[in-house]
């Protein structure tokens, strides 16, 4: 496993570190048109890494950005607490079975601990094995549905 030092939580001036996660992203999900074609500029990733609704956790190996979760805080409106989305989570492919997710996950809940969140949740899709194991490890089951509503089209 990879030395806990070497996982941080990401925070304000870490905008580069947020790029080298935009890009490791693209490259693990083969999608690089939507997480490096048109990355926001400096201050909007500033200020997501200001708010206090996003929180990016990098595994570095050396300065290189190895791994990287992202997520949202979402605040509840049925009692006065938040729930914690990852919305992604990657690891480099040549640094994988190494630890590194479980690292990254385990830097997020202590995270969570200290802000009072409820509780972490995480999609994972059928056919991602990998995914699917590590979760199932680390957390309870729940078999939902999830759904993408199209919105329309709107003039730029």
């Amino acid at each position: 496993m990879i030395p806990a030092a070497r996982v941080r939580v990401l925070g304000h001036g870490h905008t580069a570190a947020l790029r080298a996660m935009l890009t490791l992203f693209g490259e693990a999900f083969d999608d690089r048109e939507t997480y490096c074609a048109r990355q926001p500029d400096d201050a909007y990733l500033g200020r997501l890494l200001s708010s206090e609704h996003f929180v990016a956790v990098a595994a570095f190996d050396d300065a290189v950005c190895v791994g990287g979760l992202a997520g949202y805080v979402l605040p509840k409106f049925e009692q006065a607490r938040s729930e914690f989305y990852i919305y992604d989570l990657a690891v480099a492919a040549r640094h994988r079975r190494r630890g590194l997710a479980t690292a990254m996950i385990e830097a997020l809940k202590a995270l969570a601990v200290e802000r009072g969140f409820h509780v972490i949740f995480v999609q994972a899709d059928y056919g991602d094995d990998p995914a699917v194991a590590l979760y199932g490890k680390l957390g309870v089951r729940e078999d939902v549905m999830h759904f993408d509503i199209a919105l329309p089209e709107r003039e730029r």
